[in-house]
């Protein structure tokens, strides 16, 4: 079958049309695509991938994991280097995870903060979808310590939760023997 030019010019087209589709859809993530393989996920927000401990998760941010660590609130240790695990630390952890739950997580920076700490973790502050604070509501119920050692735009607020879940012995103040470090921050006890 031999094809006039008018239909060879036609049939040319439409190879072309389809190889840049195809490379199109190989060389450009698809949002489609990605919705699939990763989970849809709203703009602006990000799928958690790993609670590490009660102040500390880490997200799937455009698709590098990166490790978030929470404004202004400090939860006993879990998995410090040099320290042991903490009184409350995995009660902590375990309340992070469960308030996160599938959901994914808004971050949102501090304007009078660094971007970063020591250990190269970004600091924000986490919201969930009905926008609580994940920072905010550690400190309320008693999960972890207003940690007030560095500037942060929240910082009265966080105090007055941890002022509030000491005086109703929530959480960690009415189960643990919290005493303040070196550094003059409060702190619980080893697990022995």
């Amino acid at each position: 079958m031999k094809l006039t030019k008018p239909q060879q010019k036609k049939l040319v087209s439409v190879l072309i049309t389809l190889v840049v589709l195809l490379l199109g859809n190989y060389f450009i993530e698809s949002p489609q695509i990605d919705s699939i393989t990763k989970g849809s996920v709203d703009p602006g927000f990000y799928r958690v991938i790993e609670v590490s401990d009660g102040d500390t998760i880490v997200v799937d941010m455009n698709s590098t994991e990166e490790r978030i660590r929470m404004i202004g609130v400090d939860t006993p240790e879990k998995n410090h280097p040099s320290k042991p695990v903490q009184c409350f630390a995995e009660a902590a952890s375990k309340f992070t995870k469960n308030l996160i739950g599938d959901q994914a997580v808004r971050l949102e920076a501090d304007p009078t903060n660094s971007n970063r700490d020591r250990y190269d973790r970004l600091l924000r502050y986490v919201y969930l979808p009905d926008n609580r604070l994940v920072n905010a509501e550690i400190i309320k119920s008693g999960y972890g310590f207003a940690y007030t050692n560095f500037l942060f735009e929240k910082k009265e607020d966080f105090k007055n939760y941890q002022r509030d879940a000491e005086q109703n012995n929530l959480g960690l103040w009415g189960k643990c023997d919290v005493f303040e470090n070196k550094y003059g921050s409060p702190e619980s006890p080893a697990t022995d």
